[in-house]
């Protein structure tokens, strides 16, 4: 039976694989296996017998337990210190809830409206900026081949918006995982498999 995938842009698939949560032997931590697959051109699979392509690209890597915990811990409050930031920047005034989901669901904002606000790049104050390249840092030690050789991050590698830091944080949701498209986290979250 002929079967179709298509991936018709840029993307990377994240998936995480939670082995026996046996306690491990000789005091190691315990480690989850981060399974991607990115592609850098469209594609088309019509076959799934047979399949090659050049711009198709996949691996692994095993990440303790405990610090993917603390990252997304910290991605969701960078996420709170951003939405925090969209409504004292004139997205939304004093009066309106604090909560991006509570924003959505009392003003009744447009499918369209939404998308554009989760788009906007934010502009961050000293103590979110820091809090962002501290948690990119991370993220950045976590996905690299050679980790000891990490140097952490002195800027931010690409535009800050609602959606890139909710991307970010659902990329560590062990339970689901996540699609990566946009364009300047796709390009970054690459660079650090190679």
């Amino acid at each position: 039976e002929s079967r179709a995938a298509n991936a018709s842009n840029k993307e990377i698939s994240i998936q995480w694989y939670i082995p026996s949560l046996a306690k491990p032997t000789n005091d190691t931590e315990t480690k989850i296996l981060l399974l991607y697959a990115y592609n850098t051109k469209p594609v088309k699979i019509s076959n799934v017998t047979f399949f090659s392509s050049m711009s198709v690209f996949s691996g692994q890597l095993w990440i303790p337990l405990a610090r993917i915990s603390s990252l997304r811990e910290k991605l969701s409050e960078l996420k709170h210190q951003v939405e925090m930031l969209m409504q004292s920047s004139g997205n939304s005034s004093a009066a309106e809830p604090t909560s991006f989901l509570e924003q959505n669901e009392t003003l009744k904002i447009t499918p369209s409206e939404k998308a554009e606000m989760n788009i906007a790049k934010v502009h961050l104050d000293e103590k979110t900026e820091e809090m962002a390249i501290r948690c990119l840092s991370e993220v950045k030690a976590l996905l690299s081949a050679v980790p000891v050789l990490t140097l952490p991050l002195t800027e931010i590698p690409f535009d800050i918006t609602l959606q890139s830091i909710a991307t970010l944080e659902d990329m560590f949701d062990l339970a689901n995982g996540c699609t990566i498209t946009e364009e300047s986290l796709f390009s970054w979250i690459v660079s650090l498999f190679h």
